[in-house]
């Protein structure tokens, strides 16, 4: 639900009280930096938050395959810096944001997320990206009960493995990106034909097999596979034998580079014309524009956020603040970039989520991120909010389609909600 003023200073107050109800005292068994909390909260952990701080740690590939995605942080950081500088932080508590490089290195992020919470005492991981980065550091943050929130990927497994209630996804996840993906082709192509290129990790393979399981029962085929290496040069050759399939339809699941790749393939084999549909984490005007936007005129992909160029958003207040504070916080941001939104929005998704903690304590937190229910957030699509409970770990499961025209992504159709339309996604 949208706060009204009233109903902010309510929650605010409610969690400055809960603070002190809950106000700390060393323990010795905690590790340096810890604290636990007496009153309601007692022996929860207090490392990396303060009266006055919070402090949270990121881990984005700044370099390598995946770099794209370093625009992130900056659209995060510039959410906190204007939070900071004209709230007074989140609920009087001045965020303090460190951000490491894992280069998209499963080994890395894990080395990295040690030095986050043994050596910089985060408060919680916030922002993971990826999900073989994610996969290799999430047994290690169950173990130190460390809250992992809004990791940067789709994966399904974020939500139906209960065994690790400290990590949770923030985005669609991949299969019900690709349930979104399905519903299209069974409504306009229901015969389809659809050679699949995929990036061979647990990301490529979790949407793929969303997608086998959402065309099983219809007249929709996939004809032909091929997979990448992120180590991979390029993906020219997979293309060359995708095209001879006889597909209609090219489901793209790519990282941005490869994305990229993907695209322009496409474009210059001009005996070959499917309708191409690319993924939402490779669907960025930074992905695009190098192909050159005539070439990628209809390409269809789906969101769940507000593009920074649709001039729908233009007076949208959420819009108009995101490109202010940008511009203010982060001068060198191009405010046009989906990425630097997509971290205004992730960030603004953890203010309300942190606010709404009965304590402030790495388990208040986890228990918070755990029980949302239709949480409005300024910079996601209108009809679409944040939900979850203790075993739901999917806070958004609701996207729409968009297609490219122009210099632009247009949305069409309705908000589809996967949840009503496919029913609740659970482990197998």
């Amino acid at each position: 639900m949208r706060l009204s003023a009233i109903g902010r200073t309510a929650v605010t107050a409610g969690l400055l009280l809960a603070a002190a109800a809950c106000g700390g005292r060393e323990d010795p068994g905690a590790g340096a930096g810890a604290t636990t909390a007496a009153g309601g909260c007692q022996g929860q952990q207090t490392t990396g938050i303060t009266d006055t701080g919070i402090k949270l740690g990121g881990i984005y590939p700044l370099s390598g395959p995946a770099s794209a995605y370093g625009a992130i942080p900056k659209g995060i950081k510039a959410y906190f810096d204007y939070v900071n500088a004209e709230q007074n932080g989140i609920g009087g508590r001045k965020v303090e944001f460190v951000v490491r490089d894992d280069g998209y290195q499963p080994p890395k992020a894990v080395e990295e997320a040690r030095r986050l919470v043994e050596q910089e005492q985060v408060f919680a991981l916030f922002q993971t990206l990826g999900t073989p980065s994610t996969t290799a550091t999430w047994d290690y943050a169950g173990q130190r009960k460390v809250p992992q929130v809004f990791v940067a990927t789709g994966a399904s497994k974020w939500g139906t493995d209960t065994r690790h209630p400290w990590t949770i996804g923030w985005q669609p996840n991949y299969v019900s990106e690709a349930r979104v993906y399905a519903q299209y082709l069974k409504q306009e192509r229901p015969d389809a034909k659809v050679a699949v290129l995929y990036q061979n990790d647990d990301f490529g393979k979790d949407l793929l097999g969303g997608f086998r399981k959402a065309i099983e029962g219809s007249g929709i085929t996939v004809v032909a596979e091929q997979s990448y290496e992120v180590s991979d040069p390029s993906v020219d050759p997979q293309m060359r034998n995708l095209a001879q399939s006889g597909a209609d339809v090219l489901l793209n699941v790519t990282t941005p580079r490869f994305g990229s790749q993907a695209l322009a393939a496409d474009a210059r084999n001009t005996k070959w014309n499917p309708l191409h549909i690319v993924n939402n984490v490779a669907a960025s005007i930074t992905v695009l524009r190098p192909v050159g936007f005539e070439n990628v005129q209809g390409v269809v992909s789906a969101t769940y956020y507000k593009d920074p160029v649709d001039p729908q958003w233009e007076n949208d207040p959420e819009m108009t603040l995101y490109r202010a504070k940008l511009k203010q916080y982060a001068p060198d941001a191009d405010p046009s970039v989906p990425y630097h939104a997509f971290g205004w929005a992730v960030a603004s998704s953890f203010h309300k989520t942190m606010e709404a903690a009965k304590c402030p304590t790495r388990e208040g937190l986890r228990d918070s991120m755990r029980n949302l229910s239709g949480v409005e957030v300024g910079m996601l699509l209108p009809g679409v909010t944040m939900s979850t409970g203790p075993d739901d770990g999917f806070p958004i499961e609701s996207m729409r389609l968009m297609r490219f025209k122009g210099e632009r992504w247009e949305l069409f159709g309705e908000v589809i909600d996967t949840r009503r339309e496919f029913g609740p996604l659970t482990a197998d």
